[in-house]
């Protein structure tokens, strides 16, 4: 049985929509994660630049996700000291497994590779909340780190 057949899509059950019903969920400055490799650079470069990631677990039958998409890339555009990561967990089935996405959306928002915060569902005022504060600690890390003694 498929992840998809598995997973609950935040407060419904979810269906598999045709390949004609696909969202992008590029967009704005957001990359599509599409390997485990793509994944692993991103990282490495988000970790060289100084960047907290975040990433979401998404999936194109998710009617949640389907809402929640444009919001997240319009935040890409807002904060881009932040790397804006997407995930299609039908697409990496077994990468996806391997963070324990139990629904989608899930949000993991990642510090030097490790998780720092994690928001489950589509959660839009939540969402905005806890980019914010990322965004915020990234830029005060910045500023310190910019200083001159």
């Amino acid at each position: 049985m498929g992840l998809k057949r598995l997973m609950r899509c935040c407060c419904c059950i979810a269906k598999h929509a045709d390949d004609d019903d696909k969202i992008d969920f590029g967009g704005g400055n957001v990359h599509v994660v599409t390997s485990k490799e793509d994944w692993d650079q991103k990282i490495a470069e988000a970790n060289k630049d100084g960047k907290i990631v975040v990433a979401n677990f998404s999936a194109s039958w998710c009617g949640p996700c389907r809402v929640i998409s444009p919001v997240y890339a319009e935040m890409s555009q807002t904060y881009p000291q932040l790397m804006f990561l997407t995930i299609d967990v039908d697409e990496l089935m077994e990468f996806s497994s391997s963070w324990d996405i139990r629904a989608t959306p899930t949000f993991f928002f990642l510090k030097n590779g490790q998780q720092v915060d994690k928001l489950v569902g589509a959660n839009k005022p939540e969402l905005e909340k806890k980019v914010a504060a990322v965004a915020g600690a990234s830029s005060q890390a910045d500023a310190a780190g910019s200083k001159t003694v």
